[in-house]
């Protein structure tokens, strides 16, 4: 795979990094060395007070390390929260640095720049770009070093990282886990006298009777019953699968499962009144700002930030969470999980200090922190889970269990995924604007797919 680079002559370039970083870690690291004083024979110092590990920290040299936001979402009081804190409390001689790089400036450009991140912040969907880019540290050697017990792990999160490495390397250790969830406005149910959806997991074709209820033109106001958040790119993650198989790369849109959930589309926008005009999408605004729009199932990064806002100014929303549909054949499994992890860099001077900053946040009590704030620890911990949003106020009341009523399926994809998925969006345009049919609509991204990988072969070989 070709490496991109940046042509500078400010700017060094990875490789040349990764050459000096490589020479500093094997003139070693001074900042890290506890040892205990020993005699010429190799023993300790029987004449040694033996200090205590606050008093080793105390010790140490500074060390700043920086931070990056590389995709997802951390605000700066979830960074404070959740790393700067903690970290402060367990090592006093390590600062964390946010970086905020300037608008339009890209991920390459702040690798490659003079001050590259120590630690990277980032979700499943931005795993390939950085590893193309050869970002990312092998956490591996650290992780024994450390005797870091990667079994603590959630397997569906471990398993989904191991799925995107390369040569089975630890690239990132899971952070926490961005679950779905079926989000709906109680205002609206009450309005059309429509039961609330089900605390237990119902299939998406029950979800579309009620969303038809509910589609409706009242008092000048249209209401959309439910919109399916992107439609295929959802109800696909259903079922955990890709557009490319994830093994050979080939497309799979033929499958049995694909034309379910193209059909499943088709069937929420052939609901009278769903499509308006050329609009056939309904975002967050609707559900939040017009509260036009009854059920909206999305990931809970997605919503509950925003919704605590809204409370926090006086404008709360009437609002609960049954858990995410999926199809008859597949009941017991919610969607495939967004996962939001920590990497080290590859060129990071300070890969010790990084590696014991990411540790120290995967420990049951910086994850207690982490769950109690909205966020669904990565650990594999089930008293964690029980206390998620016991911190936030907007969640106070609603049924939090019902997120966990559903297993996670693992996450699979090929590296060319986000590169040929756009013929799916748009086969999804053409069913909801213009009524082509489900057959046609699978045929055409087929085959324009086919001929985007006849490209990537050339200019993004595996």
């Amino acid at each position: 795979m070709k490496k991109q680079t940046m042509r500078n002559k400010s700017i060094p370039t990875l490789a040349s990094i990764l050459m000096l970083s490589l020479f500093l870690f094997g003139c070693g690291n001074t900042a890290t060395n506890n040892h205990l004083p020993t005699n010429t024979d190799g023993k300790k110092d029987s004449t040694t007070t033996e200090t205590t590990t606050d008093e080793k920290q105390e010790s140490l040299d500074p060390v700043t390390l920086t931070f990056y936001v590389g995709g997802g979402t951390l605000t700066d009081t979830e960074f404070d929260l959740f790393f700067v804190q903690p970290t402060k409390e367990k090592f006093p001689h390590i600062t964390l640095e946010k970086i905020v790089p300037a608008e339009g400036v890209t991920p390459a450009e702040v690798l490659l720049s003079n001050d590259p991140p120590d630690i990277i912040y980032q979700t499943s969907g931005s795993y390939y770009a950085f590893q193309d880019l050869e970002a990312l540290a092998d956490l591996t050697p650290l992780a024994e070093k450390y005797s870091f017990d990667t079994k603590r792990i959630k397997p569906y999160l471990l398993e989904s990282v191991y799925n995107f490495s390369k040569d089975g390397e630890l690239f990132t250790l899971p952070f926490s886990s961005n679950l779905a969830a079926l989000f709906y406005n109680k205002d609206i149910f009450d309005k059309f006298h429509v039961p609330y959806p089900s605390d237990e997991q119902v299939t998406w074709d029950e979800i579309l009777a009620t969303s038809q209820q509910l589609t409706r033109n009242e008092d000048g106001v249209q209401y959309i019953g439910i919109d399916l958040n992107n439609g295929p790119a959802t109800l696909q993650g259903s079922y955990g699968v890709s557009t490319l198989d994830p093994e050979t790369g080939e497309p799979i849109l033929q499958s049995e499962q694909w034309r379910k959930i193209f059909e499943t589309v088709e069937k929420s926008v052939k609901i009278p009144g769903y499509v308006q005009g050329d609009k056939y999408q309904y975002d967050r605004n609707s559900f939040v700002i017009d509260q036009n729009l009854a059920m909206r199932p999305t990931l809970l990064a997605n919503l509950i930030g925003t919704l605590e806002e809204l409370r926090a100014e006086g404008k709360p929303l009437n609002w609960g969470i049954a858990p995410i549909p999926n199809f008859d054949d597949n009941l017991g499994q919610g969607k495939v999980a967004n996962v939001h992890s920590v990497s080290i860099s590859s060129v990071s001077k300070h890969q010790d200090e990084a590696f014991q900053v990411l540790a120290n946040i995967l420990t049951d009590d910086v994850q207690r922190i982490v769950s109690r704030n909205g966020r669904v620890p990565a650990i594999d911990n089930p008293e964690l889970d029980k206390e998620f949003g016991a911190d936030i106020e907007v969640l106070k009341g609603i049924k939090i269990e019902n997120i966990f009523k559903t297993e996670t399926p693992v996450l699979a994809q090929h590296r060319w995924e986000n590169d040929v998925s756009v013929h799916v969006t748009q086969a999804f345009a053409d069913i909801a604007l213009h009524g082509i049919d489900v057959n046609t609509a699978i045929r055409t991204a087929e085959d324009n797919i086919r001929k985007d990988l006849e490209t990537l072969k050339v200019t993004k070989p595996e």
